[in-house]
């Protein structure tokens, strides 16, 4: 498979990862009347895609690139001050994992499974990934940045019936700032993994814990 191809393959919503059942905090968002239309959507997807789209953009290149992944895996439980998002993040790891060791199989994967059989972070499982897959440290930013406001797009046409194409829209508008962000953490990719980017959105870590209680709630986080 070309290089190209890989990145389609790991970037489509359809690739069994998990995702589809979380919202990327756009749930809460929804509920606290901060979300009700495609304005508010784009404002939405800025702000992740800045915050914890850059961040998980730095791990998943890191990975890529071939840092160490449990170096990689303590610094994100460091940039993840929410309990409940770093719960998500290993579940979502786990998922990636599974579906990562069927369609790339590799050493290095079967290694990190084996060190955190309760699931590594999601951009650090995505960035293995990647790379064994024979992707660049670039395509695996590419790939984290975009599901970081994909995410919130497709579940936000579920919360609000909104129009597809007013979602799809959204994120072809953002397109040039996710290129951005996906260069931006690449470059970080070639430092240390202390001078990752660690930005942070502290709404997004309160409307996760709140999320967490809810007794009844359509996405996972």
């Amino acid at each position: 498979m070309s290089g190209s191809a890989a990145l389609l393959v790991l970037a489509d919503g359809r690739f069994p990862a998990g995702g589809h059942a979380h919202s990327g905090g756009a749930e809460g968002a929804v509920k606290a009347g901060r979300l009700r239309g495609a304005g508010d959507l784009e404002h939405f997807c800025r702000g992740r895609l800045h915050t914890a789209g850059l961040t998980a953009a730095g791990l998943a290149a890191a990975a890529a690139a071939g840092h160490d992944p449990l170096a990689l895996d303590e610094a994100a439980d460091a940039r993840t001050p929410s309990p409940a998002l770093r719960r998500t993040a290993r579940r979502l790891g786990r998922q990636m994992m599974r579906a990562a060791r069927a369609t790339w199989p590799s050493p290095a994967l079967d290694e990190l499974a084996a060190a955190r059989p309760k699931g590594a972070h999601q951009p650090i499982v995505l960035g293995l990934a990647a790379r064994s897959a024979g992707l660049p440290p670039l395509d695996a930013a590419y790939a984290a940045a975009y599901e970081n406001i994909s995410g919130p797009a497709t579940a936000v046409v579920r919360l609000l019936s909104l129009d597809p194409f007013d979602a799809t829209a959204v994120l072809a508008r953002l397109a040039p700032e996710t290129e951005q962000v996906a260069q931006t953490a690449a470059r970080a990719a070639d430092g240390p993994v202390e001078a990752l980017p660690a930005a942070s959105a502290p709404l997004l870590d309160l409307v996760a814990e709140s999320h967490a209680t809810w007794p009844v709630r359509l996405f996972a986080s």
